[in-house]
């Protein structure tokens, strides 16, 4: 072969090279995400019709004159309740006896239980000891005011070791939350930095479970297998169970038929008895009502081995194969604004698709087509109605939860919703399934609306709900090592 053929192959073999490195070289420079970067700079604004700020186009409206910080909960008063938990990464012992490698709140995981009555002030203070990635609390379900919202990056820094920070807000939603870490959250939520809070007064009848797998040991409580609540025939037992993992888990009682009083922390108009399982999406509570029976009854989260006998002698087994559904369980009521009159309709499409996440080659999630973190930034001004179309072509499904927020489920897959008003603070969305949903924005902030499966929103499944006007002083990355997921 000639030196001038060899030349042409060489040049041939390198321009093909080219022609596949520099595409892949650009998708990747382009898929960097900065070290330190606010997250109201992030992706692009979505108006979803509505109007821009200052009626012009172009750019984020987050230059406003309202910070995050400011909008705090009730900076005066003597609290109605005072509880001060301090964060620690150690190891310690289930409550049945099992030892975990992980986090813990006042020395247990769960964390304590924080009880407050409608209408109380409540006064959090979070202390780190030890933990060496900062901590935060976000109070799951609870829509306090932003600054109070426990998102590291976003709502406040994260607190390092031997910090503290004080949260503040009103108790005026009734209902069962939990309180979790908002940093680093898909490592310390499932080493067990969490905890629950009601906001009801203590009653007769009244179980808490809190369901969450440690080191693959499913628990209610932090106990694994079966336990025991002694309890009277003829008590009407109430049962709020919190699901603290990362995927849905079909819960219920067996033994009576049982009522669905309430969802996220709102009550559903016209429960009727019911024998089937309930589908609880990863970071959902749901409230079940029974009178206990002469022999008892049981809670059963997933399967029989992990549950919780009521009452004398209560029965054993596994769940019914079919399950409520809230599309069409319970009666309807009126709405207090009309979801037909929208100020904006947003669409929030969750794909998957090939190429780089900050530098890695991988199956990455997508918002409307885009990459972390060039996603949409939901844009609103307070007072709006907004609707959204929340769709799922990704091969999995998504417990999608936005912050600060209630939404009423208006229809799936086309059909339109006919029984209690659905409200969800964090909804179940299956692959090839279509929610709308509807919500009005009267709480002014910068929210999260992301994937609670929180691996999954650790991989990119994560924008935001940015009401205009407002800015954050915080940054992702930066000094203070702030991570939200």
């Amino acid at each position: 072969m000639s030196d001038k053929k060899r030349l042409r192959g060489r040049l041939i073999a390198l321009g093909v090279t080219l022609a596949v490195l520099a595409p892949l070289g650009y998708l990747w420079a382009t898929s960097l995400v900065p070290n330190d970067y606010s997250a109201a700079e992030m992706g692009y604004a979505d108006y979803g019709g509505g109007p821009m700020s200052g009626g012009h186009s172009g750019g984020h409206a987050h230059h406003g004159r309202t910070s995050v910080a400011d909008l705090t909960g009730p900076k005066t008063g003597t609290p109605d309740v005072d509880v001060t938990l301090t964060a620690r990464k150690t190891k310690y012992q289930l409550a049945s006896g099992e030892t975990v490698d992980g986090y813990t709140l006042n020395g247990t995981s769960p964390g304590p239980l924080i009880r407050a009555k409608l209408g109380d002030l409540v006064q959090v203070t979070l202390v780190n000891d030890n933990v060496p990635d900062g901590a935060t609390l976000h109070w799951h379900g609870i829509d306090v005011p932003n600054a109070e919202d426990g998102v590291a990056g976003v709502t406040q820094d994260s607190v390092p070791i031997g910090g503290k920070h004080v949260y503040r807000f009103m108790a005026d939603q009734a209902g069962t939350y939990w309180y979790h870490s908002h940093q680093v959250s898909s490592e310390q939520v499932r080493g067990g930095l969490f905890g629950t809070i009601v906001i009801a007064p203590e009653q007769p009848g009244e179980v808490i479970a809190a369901i969450h797998t440690y080191d693959g040991k499913r628990t209610i409580n932090g106990r694994t297998g079966t336990q025991q609540v002694e309890m009277a025939a003829g008590t009407t037992a109430w049962v709020r169970v919190i699901n603290t993992d990362n995927a849905i888990l079909r819960v219920g009682l067996i033994g009576t038929p049982y009522k669905v009083v309430a969802v996220d922390g709102r009550d559903v108009n016209g429960p009727t008895p019911v024998t089937a399982a309930f589908p609880l999406a990863a970071g959902a509570r749901v409230d079940l009502e029974a009178v206990v029976p002469a022999n008892g009854l049981r809670l059963v989260a997933g399967a029989a081995t992990v549950s919780l006998g009521i009452g004398a002698n209560p029965p054993t087994g596994e769940l019914p194969l079919e399950t409520v559904d809230l599309l069409s369980y319970g009666t309807p009521t009126a709405l207090s604004f009309d979801p037909a009159k929208a100020d904006r309709n947003f669409e929030y499409r969750i794909g998957r698709r090939p190429g780089f996440l900050d530098g890695v080659p991988g199956l990455w999630w997508t918002i409307n087509g885009h990459k972390f973190p060039d996603v949409p930034m939901y844009m609103v001004a307070e007072g709006d109605v907004v609707r959204m179309k929340i769709s799922n072509t990704s091969g999995q499904a998504h417990p999608m939860h936005l912050h600060g927020h209630h939404a009423v489920v208006l229809s799936r897959n086309g059909v339109a919703a006919t029984g209690s008003r659905w409200w969800v603070d964090t909804l179940e969305v299956g692959n090839d399934e279509t929610y709308e949903i509807a919500f009005l924005a009267d709480n002014p902030g910068l929210w999260m609306d992301h994937c609670h499966n929180l691996p999954h929103a650790s991989e990119g499944l994560m924008t935001h709900l940015m009401y205009e006007g407002v800015s954050t002083p915080y940054r992702i990355g930066g000094p203070s090592h702030n991570e939200p997921e």
